[in-house]
Parts: structure tokens; C-alpha cells; sequence
């Protein structure tokens, strides 16, 4: 167990935590959910013991091992990616260290063989005769291939370091498990995995996500970082999320008798429970569910933005052709013989294993790229709005956000706008107040995100083309945008990695291969299942 006594932290004026008080039991596991900035991953670090707490204090059960996913990628260059693994569970590691460093000794002694016994008494405990092969098929899981187990950390890819590292911290079974955004670099696939191993972990696991599905999929418990306090509820995000925003509901109609609040609060809570999808993480929730009290639900103090799209008008029947389109780059061909037609009503997910190849295709049919081969053409009622990964060349210039927005005012609006309308589309992105007038140079890469929605919003488009939509923003601002893309009566071209947002807005799956496409009417979970589809997969990255 750990427990969190009385902790405070503050920087200067700005208080992160004040008189925090937690426990987090065996068998569970955290989702730490707050708003960018609120402390999620500094909170992790005063749990590690990396960061002392100004007041307060945090106890771990004696004896129980705690284990740290690394944000550190270049701490092992030096070492094998093997090694590096079994170096996570560090008390096997340095015992496995004296004994090869006394049977190395050439004065070998009678002492020396007494500890070499104790040594290996205490190794084969703790697993250690297994473990080089459990680390090999834990890397192997993770999408880490037999042949780079023997390389070193420094001649590997830094996404396959990622996939090290993750299986480092999980290596050994820890008692405690730490884990600050895991799901980052990881494919679908992958991801899979880790949420199934997650799922069957009978110990403590605490994790920082901005991943919805992946949240839902582990979590028994979400502990929500607002306003310098932690509070934990029951139920993983959705059902944080879901029953906050029904109490809200509730709390706002005054007339509402309080037994009809609490049978639709039970009635949720049932329903929640035969939905939940992992059988053991099913099992651990519904018991937690039991348990729960009606009045522990409290509504969310969280701000959502806004995000709201208008389309000046329907577009026709001619909306985007794509013919033979091709690009290379130095390793390659980044996607050939793409060929499709965008029609009324798709909202179209594209998928590949190159991210890169995403990122080239969307700015060559924005025109910021140009095409190897082929061609492309929008239709004449088209207005497009794009959402870029790299939104760099968008705040060149050190504006405040009132002028920043001003620039992209669009011609079917008139010119001479007023600071009202300009406030409007601010608000809605949570910019109120001063804030209007902060320099673009000091903005956070969330902040920018939120600008380009607001600059986005201004287009009135009837298509929208976005390119990891969610990356930088936090779970509100992601839960407003999936929800807005569900709502919005236009065309979406997207990719992004998350799981939930990929699920729930496209109704067509595109994916862009060395070998051409692969384009499916279906939604993104049916296309993951579909076993043509993956045998057509295996076909086109071969």
C-alpha cells in the first residue's frame, strides 16, 4: 500500500498540491487525470521519491518494490536491450552482479562460496533463472524483435526505446508500478497488450494518460488532480466522466426529486457494470462498484471548451478525388497507388505504420507538399479546415491572441470584426479575461492546439482535415473535440492515436501502404477484427 499523508508542494506563489491525503490499495489500478499543468506527472515523481513535498509525507508498505517507468531514453545507450530490462528489477540485478563478480575472482575462497550459495539461493527465489528468458518474451510482446536483444540501447530506434524501457518497469512483477503516459509511441497492436497485462496485474498500478480507451480498458479507479487536492472515485474515465456530468445535469435542474437522482444513478451504475469489457478488471470494478456510496458522485469542477463547428454550406456531390497518388522519401516509398473518393457523409480514419506518411499525405492534399505522382482534386464547394501536427509556421509572428485571430478572419466575414466576435471564438478555447492578450510566444503546445481550433472554428468549413487532433490537449479539451466530430454534420479526414476518438467519429478506414491502400466501409474496432483485413495487411507490408 501507499500512502499519501498531508503532502503539499508549491513553487513560489503557485501551489501544485496542499494537504493531499491518499491511499492506493493492492489490486487497483489509478488513472491521475487533471488538466495540462495541474501536476499529473509531478505528483508521479513525489511518489518515486524523485521530488521531496515541501510538507507531508509518503509510506510504503515495507518490504513492497516500486518500479518507475523511465522518461530518461538515453540512460542505457551503453547497455543491451536485454540487460537493460532485468536492470528493472534492480535487487536481482546486483545480486546477479556479486555473484558473477566473485565466481570471476581468481582467488576464489571458502567465503566466497558461502556467499556464491547464499547469492544463488536468493536469485533462484526471486526468479532469476527465468528471467533472462521472461524479459526476452516481454520484449518480444512488446514489438521488440529477437535479433535487437543483444544491441545496445544507443543503436535502437527511439520508439523501440520506448517499448524497452515500458518493459523494464513492468519486468519482475513490482509491487508498485508507476507509469507516466506508456501508451506514447506504441501501435495499436502493442497498446492491446499492455492494456491485457495491465488488466490481470493484481498489484498497484498508478498511470498518467491522456488515452481514453487505454484508461478505461485498466483503470478501477481515476484520481482527479483539480484545484491543489486529489480526489479518488470509483469507476475508470468514462464512468468518471459520465456520472459527473449526470450529476451536473441533475444539480442544475433544482426541481428534480432526489430519489429520481438516485435511481438514474444506480440505474448508470448497472449499466456501466455489464458493459465493462475485460472480464478480470470487470470483476475487480464491479466489486468496487458495490461498494459505492450514491453520494460520493460529484459533479466535475472541470471547464470544457466549446468547440463547435458550422458549415457556411452543404458541400456537393464532388468533394475530394484522389488518382494514383505517390510520394517517396530517402528509405523509400512513403504510399503509392492511393486512389479513393471522398462521399457525402464519410468521416474517414487513415491509418499507416509509417506516422510520417499520414503527416505527408494530408500536407500534400493541403497543398504544402507536392506529390512523386498522381493528383488530387477538392470540389468546387469545398472549405477546408486543417489542423496540422507541426503548427509552428502558424505563430511566427509574436501576436497577441486578439491580433493571432484576427489574421484568419475568412473573406465571407466582414473585414472590419469586432473585439466581441474575436472574444467569442477565444472564449469558447477557454482564452477569457487578460488572457486575450497573452503573446503567442509564451503559449504551451496545448494552448496553440486550442488556437488553431478557434482559427478552425472561423473558416466555417464543411470539411475538416486533422492530423493528430488530440496530441498537447488535455482530457477536456479531447473530450470536447471527439464529441464535436460525433456532432458535426461535415466531412473528416483524421488520424490520431487515440483509440476512443478513432472509434467513435470514423465510419471509414483508409490505410496508406508501400503497396497502395487498403479502404474499408466499417468502423476502426471492426476493421482491427476483421481477419481479411489482416491477412490483406500482412500482404501489403510484406
Amino acid at each position: 500500500m501507499i500512502s499519501v499523508k498531508n503532502v503539499s508542494l508549491s513553487y513560489g506563489k503557485r501551489v501544485l498540491f496542499d494537504e493531499v491525503n491518499l491511499n492506493f490499495t493492492k489490486g487497483n489500478c489509478y488513472g491521475v487525470i487533471g488538466a495540462n499543468g495541474a501536476g499529473k506527472s509531478t505528483f508521479l515523481k513525489i511518489l518515486s521519491g524523485e521530488i521531496e513535498p515541501n510538507k507531508g509525507s509518503v509510506e510504503i508498505t515495507p518490504g513492497e518494490r516500486m518500479s518507475v517507468l523511465s522518461q530518461n531514453h538515453f540512460g542505457f545507450d551503453d547497455v543491451t536491450v536485454l540487460n537493460a530490462v532485468m536492470m528493472g528489477n534492480k535487487k536481482l540485478w546486483e545480486i546477479a552482479l556479486e555473484r558473477d563478480t566473485i565466481y570471476a575472482k581468481a582467488d576464489f575462497t571458502e567465503e566466497d562460496g558461502m556467499r556464491a550459495g547464499e547469492l544463488e539461493a536468493e536469485y533462484g527465489e526471486m526468479g532469476g533463472y527465468t528471467a533472462e528468458s521472461d524479459a526476452a518474451s516481454m520484449l518480444s510482446d512488446l514489438g521488440v524483435k529477437e535479433d535487437l536483444h543483444g544491441s545496445l540501447m544507443g543503436d535502437i530506434s527511439g520508439n523501440l526505446k520506448v517499448r524497452v524501457l515500458l518493459a523494464q518497469a513492468i519486468f519482475g512483477n513490482p509491487d508498485i508500478l508507476l507509469l507516466d503516459e506508456p501508451t506514447n509511441d506504441l501501435d495499436v497492436e502493442t497498446i492491446g497488450w499492455l492494456e491485457n497485462f495491465l488488466a490481470d496485474y493484481e498489484n498497484i498500478v498508478i498511470v498518467v494518460s491522456h488515452d481514453r480507451h487505454f484508461l478505461d480498458a485498466i483503470c478501477t479507479h481515476v484520481a482527479d488532480v483539480d484545484r491543489a487536492k486529489i480526489q479518488i472515485f470509483t469507476g475508470n474515465y468514462s464512468f468518471w466522466y459520465e456520472s459527473s456530468q449526470l450529476i451536473a445535469r441533475q444539480v442544475a435542474d433544482k426541481n428534480k426529486k432526489m430519489e429520481d437522482k438516485r435511481k438514474d444513478l444506480l440505474d448508470f451504475i448497472a449499466r456501466f457494470s455489464a458493459n465493462a469489457s475485460k472480464s478480470k478488471q470487470a470483476t475487480s470494478r464491479k466489486k468496487a462498484l458495490d461498494k459505492l456510496v450514491i453520494e460520493d458522485i460529484q459533479p466535475s469542477n472541470r471547464k470544457y471548451p466549446g468547440i463547435i463547428f458550422k458549415q457556411q454550406r452543404e458541400v456537393g456531390n464532388q468533394i475530394l478525388n484522389v488518382e494514383k497518388l505517390e510520394k517517396k522519401a530517402d528509405g523509400g516509398k512513403l504510399f503509392s497507388d492511393v486512389s479513393f473518393s471522398v462521399n457525402k457523409g464519410d468521416k474517414i480514419a487513415f491509418l499507416s505504420r509509417e506516422h510520417v506518411a499520414l503527416t505527408t499525405f494530408f500536407q500534400v492534399i493541403n497543398g504544402e507538399v507536392k506529390a512523386d505522382g498522381g493528383k488530387y482534386e477538392w470540389g468546387t464547394t469545398v472549405t477546408t479546415a486543417y489542423l496540422p501536427n507541426d503548427n509552428s509556421q502558424y505563430f511566427q509572428n509574436n501576436l497577441n491572441l486578439m491580433d493571432w485571430l484576427r489574421q484568419f478572419v475568412p473573406p465571407h466575414i466582414t473585414a472590419d470584426v469586432d473585439e466581441a466576435f474575436l472574444r467569442g471564438f477565444l472564449g469558447k478555447m477557454l482564452f477569457s479575461g487578460d488572457e486575450i492578450m497573452k503573446k503567442t510566444s509564451v503559449l504551451s503546445g496545448g494552448e496553440k492546439v486550442r488556437c488553431m481550433i478557434s482559427r478552425m472554428m472561423l473558416q466555417d468549413p464543411n470539411v475538416l482535415v486533422l492530423d493528430e487532433p488530440t496530441n498537447h490537449l488535455d482530457l477536456e479539451s479531447i473530450q470536447s473535440f471527439n464529441e464535436s466530430m460525433i456532432n458535426y454534420k461535415g466531412i473528416v479526414l483524421f488520424t490520431t492515436h487515440d483509440h476512443t476518438f478513432m472509434q467513435s467519429v470514423a465510419n471509414r478506414i483508409i490505410e496508406l501502404t508501400p503497396k497502395g491502400i487498403i479502404d474499408r466501409l466499417m468502423t476502426f474496432d471492426e476493421y482491427l477484427a476483421d481477419e481479411r483485413v489482416k491477412a490483406l495487411r500482412a500482404e501489403m507490408y510484406s
